[in-house]
């Protein structure tokens, strides 16, 4: 009776919204330091990027964006791609408010194929209407930090470039989930790290994504070392 109320929509949306607030309330009581500035200019002065980091990191990354829409005078417009499983609509929900809009992908059955694709054509007009696009490699399902294709392909046919990056902060919970995430506590010390944007050639996605797959594990190493 327990699982069949959490599923009920209604019980999601309510406990989403308490933990946008409480992530919210945390985020806004760490203080922040940004390590790779000269590489988050391009998304602050408007130039579209895939921005790319760990699932594990996705509680600390409305810092990242927040910072980056602060710095542009509210006009990066940021976009999530989040799957069409239930875990992924209630990230979607929690993430909402941090002033980020969101796209959904595709579950890995086979029925879904055509709306993979439909996301990747939706992903694609964003990144050429001028938006940023965040995604999580390894997401929804793992494994941990073995980044998907996709990454590379949307940078590659987009003409854009991704961006790795990484948080980490000092009072901290890590989870017994999967992808070890980590949910920040109030009144801690946070960094951000941002490396050098990586550029995938047309008919290079598959030859880039270990180096983009290295470097998002390097932000990650950084950060954690950085609050050790």
């Amino acid at each position: 009776m327990l699982k069949r109320t959490l599923r009920r929509p209604w019980v999601q949306a309510a406990f989403a919204a308490l933990l946008g607030l409480y992530l919210d309330f945390a985020l806004r009581t760490t203080r922040w330091t940004l390590h790779g500035e000269a590489h988050l200019a391009a998304p602050v002065a408007l130039q579209p990027v895939v921005g790319a980091f760990w699932h594990e990191r996705l509680p600390l990354m409305p810092a990242m964006w927040t910072m980056v829409h602060t710095r542009s005078g509210g006009r990066a417009r940021g976009y999530v791609l989040v799957s069409r499983h239930n875990d992924g609509r209630f990230i979607g929900e929690v993430v909402r408010r941090f002033n980020l809009k969101l796209v959904h992908g595709s579950s890995r059955h086979k029925g879904r194929e055509r709306g993979g694709a439909a996301s990747a054509r939706a992903l694609l007009g964003v990144l050429e209407d001028g938006g940023h696009v965040v995604i999580t490699p390894d997401g929804p399902r793992g494994p941990r930090r073995v980044a998907a294709l996709g990454v590379a392909q949307l940078a590659a046919r987009s003409g854009t470039k991704v961006l790795p990056c990484a948080a980490q902060t000092s009072r901290r919970w890590t989870l017994p989930t999967w992808d070890r995430m980590v949910l920040p506590l109030p009144f801690g010390r946070g960094v951000i790290v941002c490396g050098e944007a990586i550029d995938v050639p047309r008919d290079g996605a598959e030859a880039t994504l270990p180096r983009i797959e290295a470097a998002i594990t390097a932000a990650t190493d950084e950060a954690d070392r950085l609050c050790a």
